[in-house]
This record gives structure tokens, sequence and C-alpha cells, in this order.
């Protein structure tokens, strides 16, 4: 009997804006893969370019479903986290990934906490060293650049870094504990952006850009994570699916900007699913 990959995709809900599991879930169930869910948090929309929005934290629904799953025998092949609500799901994520963790299973976290040199407003620095411990448990992590300073605890560079610094910053995030780092929002040329690699077992650093589409556009980083997972498990090299993660969110932005949509919903991922699908081989 052929046995489908089985995800587990920990994330909050944004109800509007595309960002999170709304993103996630589509991306890797297009991709084949059986996506489960553990929602984090539940929130109206998603709190960049909204005010007002509303926040119900489901910390407490976290153990009990996880218990749940645990008298079912649940086995899952990847587990894939993102925004965490509060300091105490980080110690519940880790009690998780300890509890659902085989030798063949592939934990990807992407630490979101911040972005532009600041964090997040619901974050601290205690949630800073938590999701660092976090990390340390992953196999893939997938920080952004301020990310990665609050990790390492060094001043955020801006634009102002080099090729050698990137490459520092990348061996210094493997050895907190993931032996495979992806840093996302690289540019060494004003007109192109993409990520950086390193797989420490290999030893091999290797980068993947697209043209440079100026604007902030919101929730790239989950479409960029989602697709990475999903290349990474329909047997792609990290190389090959860092360029597929930096293609597809690249794809996603171009649409987005050649329709004239609102940017504040996201970009418009659904349209470019086409052109995923294609990238990961499924259709021919």
């Amino acid at each position: 009997m052929n046995k489908q990959k089985r995800i587990l995709a920990i994330h909050d809900i944004s109800c509007v804006g595309r960002c999170s599991l709304t993103v996630a879930l589509p991306i890797l169930s297009v991709a084949g893969l059986d996506t489960s869910v553990l929602p984090t948090a539940v929130l109206s929309t998603h709190p960049g370019g909204f005010e007002g929005f509303t926040y119900r934290d489901l910390t407490h629904d976290i153990k009990p479903i996880t218990k749940h799953w645990q008298s079912l025998d649940l086995k899952f092949d990847a587990l894939y986290s993102g925004f965490l609500g509060s300091f105490e799901q980080i110690d519940l994520v880790a009690d998780l990934f300890n509890t659902f963790r085989s030798n063949d299973t592939l934990i990807l976290v992407d630490p979101v906490m911040a972005d532009k040199g600041v964090l997040y407003s619901v974050y601290s620095s205690e949630m800073v060293r938590g999701m660092t411990k976090l990390c340390s448990m992953a196999d893939i992590i997938v920080p952004n650049l301020t990310e990665a300073s609050f990790m390492l605890n060094e001043q955020y560079m801006g634009e102002n870094y080099s090729q050698e610094y990137i490459e520092k910053m990348l061996k210094k995030l493997a050895s907190l504990g993931a032996k495979t780092v992806v840093l996302t929002g690289i540019s060494f040329e004003k007109d192109k952006l993409g990520a950086a690699a390193y797989d420490s077992k290999l030893g091999k650093i290797s980068y993947a850009f697209n043209k440079k589409i100026d604007g902030h556009f919101h929730g790239t980083g989950d479409i960029f994570g989602s697709t990475l997972l999903a290349a990474l498990l329909n047997k792609f090299s990290l190389e090959e699916a860092s360029q597929i993660a930096v293609d597809y969110t690249h794809e996603c932005i171009k649409l987005t900007v050649h329709a004239e949509l609102e940017r504040r919903y996201g970009v418009c991922f659904e349209r470019a699913i086409p052109y995923l699908i294609k990238k990961l081989g499924l259709i021919t």
C-alpha cells in the first residue's frame, strides 16, 4: 500500500489576509501532502495593515489536542511550526516535537517573530530566547535577517552586509542546533532577492535568487517556508527546493502587482498554484 506523507502545520489562523495557515494548508496540500493543522491563535485579520483586529490565544487547546492524537497513535512525516501565540506555547510545541518525532520525521521551524529590525509587538526578549531554543530542536530553520540577528544577539545590519557576513551568520545559526539553515530576504545586487541555504552536514552553502519586486508584501515568508517544505518532501535537494520556493514566491508577488490588487490582503498565491505544480513536477 502506498503511503501519503502526513504533515503537521503549527501556525496561527488569520481569518482575513493570506498568511500562516491559510497559506500553508493549500500549498502543502496541492503538493500532494496530507496536511493536518494545529492552530496557535485565531485573529480576525493579520496584524499588517489592519487596525482593531481581534486575537484569541489557543494555548490551552494544544495539550488536549496532542493527547488525543497520541491516543490515535498518529505519525507525522514532518512537523512545521511558525507563529506561536504565547511564551507558554514554545514549551508545548517543544513537547509536541519530542512526542511525534521519529528518525524519519523532518522538523522545520520558521521563527516568525520580527521583521525590518523590529520584534513583533506580541514578542519579548524572553520569547526570543524560547524561540531560539525551539529552533535548536529543528532539522531546518528559515529565519529572516532580523530574526537571525535576534537569535544570535547581534546588531541588525539592515541592507549593509556582505556575502562573507551572510555565510558567517549561516554557520553561527547552524551552531545553535539545526543542521540546515535557510536565511531569507538576501540580496547582493539591487535587482535580485532570494535566500541563502547552508547544509552543515555537507558543509555546503548555496544561493537562490530571482528578480526583486519593490514593495512590502504580507505573507511571503509563509509562502516561502511552505513551498520549501513541499519541495523537500517531494525529494528535491535543498538547493533545488530553495530555488523553487524563491521562484514561486516571486511569481505570487508578480501576479499581485500585475493585477493591481490591494496588498494588505496578502499576495495572490492562488493564481500561481499551477506554476507551483509544474515546478514540483506533479504535472507535465
